[in-house]
């Protein structure tokens, strides 16, 4: 296996072809005319063939050369983490994903002194209803070398603590279930027996209804945790709404239909396939504050027939660690989600009703 320093020299040499010049890395946001007014679009040009860079002129500049290893950093904790890359070279690993037509975009959205912050993803694959790993990550440079911590790793955590690109209100937010988690007993306890999701509400207004589409699924579309729900049509007018408080960061960047709310309760919350998406950036939002509407948005990969709504459940625990979990047994908009005997059948119950993928579902607080 390839040490830290190795892989990062690999990769490097990957990237190097088309990253070092500032043109390609601020010509990344050009395309603004669709976005809003101060808020870079999504990125049309790739400075890579493997690795895609989104980064606004302004931050190519205040990073100057140190941009190149940034990237690569950011880049070799991703493909680190990312399911499909496992156990691979950073080479081998993005050289898999193109063959396959699926990139590794790293987007550095804000600067300041020695920090940067962002998203980084990699693409689902195109072929079926699979969904993207992401991550935020925050990175700091110290004594001239930058260590990026991806969310759910220890860097994040200290990061979070003393990075100036966290603002109070966020960094609130993101500790809040840690603090409250200090005990070594508390610790020791699996997220799935100490966090409670009875406050989380379904993706759209309470006292309204979607259809439910989809059944609990894994967010891949095939391994992991079944985590997932798929809803459609309903009286909601097809409005995608945060299922609590939190903070909201789009994905995709500007234009694109996967926000991710980070939630005090111990929980984050995923939504993909989303078109008119209101953009955030770490931006703290009220609970069913609007995201975006449903439809058929594939910015990170994956596939949609029909316009819906694709959220799932992820922790977000006293490590900050954000990863996919499992729904069965879990009460969210008032239901009590179940397991089906495959993935996308599972049915909910309410007040002894059972309601399975077809069914018009009230979201309700309690």
């Amino acid at each position: 296996m390839l040490s830290r320093l190795s892989a990062r020299t690999t990769l490097a040499a990957i990237m190097a072809i088309g990253l070092l010049a500032t043109a390609p890395v601020a010509e990344a946001y050009q395309d603004s005319a669709a976005a809003p007014t101060g808020v870079p679009a999504r990125s049309t040009q790739s400075p890579s063939p493997h690795v895609s860079v989104k980064m606004p002129p302004s931050v190519a500049e205040h990073l100057g050369a140190g941009r190149q290893a940034l990237i690569d950093v950011v880049s070799e904790d991703v493909l680190s983490r990312s399911h499909d890359a496992k156990g691979l070279a950073p080479g081998a690993a993005v050289s898999k994903l193109a063959e396959q037509g699926r990139k590794v975009v790293v987007d550095v959205r804000t600067v300041s002194a020695d920090w940067a912050r962002g998203v980084a993803y990699v693409e689902a694959p195109h072929t079926h209803h699979g969904d993207p790993e992401g991550w935020l990550y925050i990175a700091h440079r110290k004594d001239g070398r930058w260590v990026s911590g991806l969310e759910g790793d220890r860097e994040f955590a200290d990061h979070v603590a003393k990075s100036p690109l966290v603002g109070k209100t966020e960094r609130r937010i993101m500790t809040a279930y840690a603090q409250r988690e200090t005990t070594p007993q508390k610790q020791a306890q699996s997220l799935g027996t100490s966090a409670n999701t009875d406050g989380l509400l379904l993706p759209w207004m309470p006292d309204y209804y979607m259809t439910l589409t989809g059944g609990a699924h894994s967010h891949s579309g095939s391994t992991g945790y079944w985590s997932s729900l798929d809803f459609a049509g309903g009286n909601a007018s097809g409005r995608v709404r945060s299922s609590r408080e939190g903070t909201a960061t789009s994905m995709c960047g500007a234009g694109g239909g996967w926000t991710r709310v980070i939630h005090p309760g111990g929980f984050s919350t995923d939504y993909y396939h989303m078109s008119n998406s209101t953009y955030y950036n770490g931006t703290a939002i009220a609970r069913s504050a609007l995201l975006g509407t449903i439809g058929t948005d594939t910015c990170a990969g994956g596939s949609a027939t029909g316009a819906h709504v694709h959220w799932s459940l992820r922790t977000y625990d006293a490590n900050y660690n954000g990863q996919y979990t499992w729904l069965n047994g879990r009460t969210i908009g008032g239901w009590v989600w179940w397991n089906g005997s495959s993935q996308y059948t599972g049915c909910a119950t309410r007040s002894g009703v059972t309601a399975c993928p077809g069914t018009a579902i009230y979201n309700r607080i309690s």
